[in-house]
């Protein structure tokens, strides 16, 4: 595995680690190392050499928060004699860091990593409005004509979605989910199944802002997935479906929507309900729900985010009875 080393002034390098593992989980051969105010170069140089050593990796990585900055300069320093398999990014957030730590789960060099982190660095800058972006030259484009909307009938791909992960996540689409789950199951499409948020016109726009670079989102009633997962038009759409309960999941998947296994991410403590873990808290309903969806032959994945170990769900709805009784 590439070892990836965090360089910065002060505690960025350490806050910018805690959240990329709150959002992508705990991770192995990462090191945040930092320069104090009452440090000299020597003192960063000596942290970088002792998190390499550590990583007892030939591939490193290392992203600096400043380009001609001290820990830099430094890592700049070190990396002569180790070229081919060393590298260093600067202008390091925490877009690039998340990046990072998906692409050495599937790249094995530093190199590779290092080049394509660059684009989804400078993707992750994004101002809201969105007329406040720079206004870029644009090389006219020839604009060729279309064909029109797909005729209904038609058959793409094998004319089935494919449901790469379904999700129960009271909390819908957020940075656990656009980051950690969309690197690991690939979605081209993200899917947010609810009634209720697709009668709320600002629930949808911030859900549609809120999608990863190149994985558009939208927001559909139940009774549209149970139509798209029927319609062979969608027959190459690899969708990441979100549910904000587990009555919504089992709603469409009792019509027919070929979902065989739900993540299970997030449900909010609410009056009434009973944490079962420090994610999880649900309430009597709840937990027929999830026995009516056992019965329909659904398998449960217990997890945040895609590092953590996979929970029991069975232990789970035992001892939320315990308290229902």
């Amino acid at each position: 595995m590439i070892g990836i080393v965090l360089a910065s002034h002060g505690d960025f390098a350490k806050g910018i680690q805690m959240s990329a593992e709150m959002i992508f989980g705990q991770q192995e051969k990462l090191m945040a190392v930092c320069l104090q105010p009452s440090e000299g170069p020597e003192d960063i140089r000596k942290k970088i050499e002792d998190a390499i050593a550590s990583f007892q990796e030939e591939q490193i990585l290392i992203l600096c928060d400043l380009f001609g900055g001290t820990p830099f300069n430094q890592a700049n320093g070190l990396i002569h004699g180790h070229e081919e398999s060393w590298a260093i990014v600067t202008g390091m957030n925490l877009p690039m860091v998340i990046e990072a730590l998906a692409s050495r789960l599937s790249m094995e060099t530093a190199h590779e990593v290092a080049s394509h982190i660059i684009t989804t660095a400078k993707e992750g800058v994004r101002p809201i409005p969105s007329s406040l972006e720079p206004e870029k030259k644009q090389e006219p484009v020839v604009v060729k004509k279309t064909s029109g909307p797909i005729p209904e009938g038609t058959v793409l791909g094998d004319g089935h979605i494919h449901f790469v992960l379904a999700r129960i996540d009271s909390r819908l689409l957020h940075g656990q989910v656009a980051t950690g789950w969309t690197k690991m199951t690939h979605p081209n499409r993200i899917i947010v199944a609810s009634d209720a948020v697709a009668h709320d016109a600002l629930r949808k726009q911030m859900i549609k802002e809120a999608a990863p670079p190149g994985v558009p989102a939208n927001v559909v009633p139940l009774y549209k997935l149970v139509e798209v997962s029927k319609d062979p038009r969608f027959g190459l759409t690899q969708a990441l479906v979100l549910f904000e309960t587990p009555q919504d999941a089992l709603t469409v998947i009792s019509q027919g929507v070929d979902i065989k296994t739900l993540n299970i991410g997030s449900m909010a403590h609410k009056e009434g309900k009973y944490a079962v873990n420090q994610a999880i808290s649900l309430d009597r309903e709840d937990v027929d729900t999830f026995e009516k969806l056992k019965a329909l032959g659904v398998q449960f994945d217990v997890r945040k985010v895609p590092s953590d170990p996979p929970g029991d769900m069975d232990a789970l709805l035992a001892q939320a009875r315990k308290e229902f009784v």
